[in-house]
């Protein structure tokens, strides 16, 4: 899928079109022996290659970026959301291309397609899958695949987002819960249930979503449960008031409302205090979620590669070209699709 690495030049190279001449001792003595014009003309004419071949470089990175297409992961760290997470891949790619750039303007219109499949709280590390390209277009299977999370509770304390992030807005005690207790009751949160979703979350009320609202003060009813899938939960560890869960789960869980029923359920409260997706659908955080520092062209092209064995021979993706159109603008499509399906798909465009 990946052109040839010896055909691109590293993005650091490429920060300017005029890049300094480098001297080796031949030069030196060649220009030593040169009159001054002729030198000077010489160190401009190599100076001009240099800018050329680097805008060559430039485009052929530009063009590889373009054919990319296919789904891979990237480790998200806590912070920002998944959609600014997203953005700042995309800034990366553009950049290590030289795109927008004045070549590309004059072109006929390129379109990167980039998105992710199930969004990520802020608070929240881990698998976050991108598709790329015609990728995108399998984004949604990942909405329904399962998931997998570490997660870390508290008990005593209850917050309005329900995690640690949030008001604390009641506290009860904890101290006579046990191991036990907390195992004992793990069984009525597997299989088929019901869950009420957070009031801050992705959900939407007259095509805003719950916690935006909720940010503006503004009066939110909690949607109705609705029916999720729990395919295994087990206690890892307790040493009160914090519990850790191993919890794998079908689209459209909510890990903070389990641990809040976990408290409920314990004549007690709960919140989350760390959560780590380690697994979405068939990729796992150690195999398979790039680091932001191999966000390149050549290392996700390499991902994607290795990532295509992942998926059903039926869902495989081929190689396409870019899109082309009447426009003379270089532009990137932006695509966040956030759980559940249908509900709260966004396009963006920038």
């Amino acid at each position: 899928m990946a052109a040839s690495e010896a055909a691109v030049m590293s993005s650091s190279s490429l920060k300017t079109d005029t890049c300094p001449v480098l001297e080796t001792a031949g030069t030196v003595a060649a220009m030593a022996a040169t009159p001054p014009a002729r030198a000077a003309a010489a160190v401009v004419a190599a100076a001009a290659r240099t800018g050329s071949e680097a805008r060559v470089s430039k485009a052929a990175l530009a063009t590889k970026l373009l054919s990319l297409s296919g789904v891979f992961a990237v480790h998200k760290p806590k912070g920002p959301t998944s959609a600014e997470l997203l953005n700042r891949l995309k800034e990366k790619l553009l950049a290590e291309a030289g795109m927008p750039s004045p070549e590309w303007t004059k072109r006929k219109k390129q379109t990167l397609k980039i998105g992710h499949g199930g969004t990520l709280d802020s608070a929240a590390r881990g698998v976050l899958v991108v598709g790329i390209g015609s990728g995108t277009k399998m984004l949604t299977s990942m909405l329904s695949g399962s998931k997998r999370y570490i997660a870390i509770g508290e008990l005593g304390k209850a917050t309005d987002t329900l995690d640690s992030t949030g008001k604390v807005t009641e506290e009860k005690p904890y101290d006579k819960i046990t191991q036990e207790d907390i195992e004992g009751i793990l069984q009525k949160f597997t299989g088929n249930i019901m869950q009420v979703p957070p009031l801050y979350s992705a959900l939407k009320k007259d095509g805003q979503r719950l916690s935006t609202l909720m940010k503006r003060g503004e009066v939110v009813e909690a949607k109705p449960a609705r029916p999720v899938t729990v395919y295994s939960i087990s206690l890892q560890k307790f040493q009160p008031p914090f519990f850790t869960l191993d919890v794998e789960c079908g689209g459209g869980f909510y890990i903070r409302s389990l641990v809040s029923d976990i408290g409920k359920e314990l004549s007690s409260c709960a919140n989350v205090l760390e959560l780590t997706r380690t697994k979405q659908g068939p990729f796992t955080l150690e195999e398979h979620a790039l680091p932001e520092d191999k966000w390149t062209i050549d290392d996700i092209a390499q991902s994607l590669e290795h990532c295509s064995s992942l998926f059903p021979a039926e869902l495989a993706l081929k190689k396409s070209k870019p899109e082309k159109s009447n426009a003379q603008v270089l532009s990137c499509e932006y695509i966040t699709l956030n759980e559940p399906k249908g509900e709260d798909d966004v396009i963006k465009t920038c």
